[in-house]
């Protein structure tokens, strides 16, 4: 899965599962449920492919540690939420990325509707 909304080197991060207790439902925050975040960063790779350094490029483990604590330490009623919180957090945090894309996947949406997946996604840019 693909945004294609960054342009350029991307490290992308698929489908992390998390089990929390986001929605606006009553049921959403006493059951929970699982949910699934991708993430493509933005950044420059050259330097890192050419030294072969982790110090030239972003920790993946440390964004996946990250974006998980974040997910599971605070309740959101909207996915929109979490994924601005995620973008916000890396892009403060994460001085190499130049910009960010969340994917926040909820499987067990509660809508009246025969559906895979419910997902949003945003875009985030330093300095925008």
């Amino acid at each position: 899965m693909t945004t294609g909304l960054i342009r350029g080197d991307v490290i992308r991060l698929s489908r992390i599962g998390i089990f929390a207790y986001h929605g606006v439902y009553e049921e959403e925050g006493r059951l929970g449920q699982r949910f699934y975040l991708t993430l493509e960063l933005g950044l420059d790779l050259g330097p890192a492919g050419r030294s072969d350094d982790l110090n030239q490029t972003v920790s993946y483990a440390d964004i996946a540690t990250r974006v998980q604590e974040i997910a599971v330490s605070q309740r959101f009623q909207i996915i929109e939420a979490l994924a601005e919180a995620i973008a916000g957090d890396l892009l403060a945090n994460f001085p190499r990325l130049r910009e960010v894309a969340v994917t926040v996947e909820k499987p067990h949406a509660a809508v009246m509707a025969i559906l895979e997946t419910l997902s949003v996604t945003i875009h985030r840019v330093r300095g925008a």
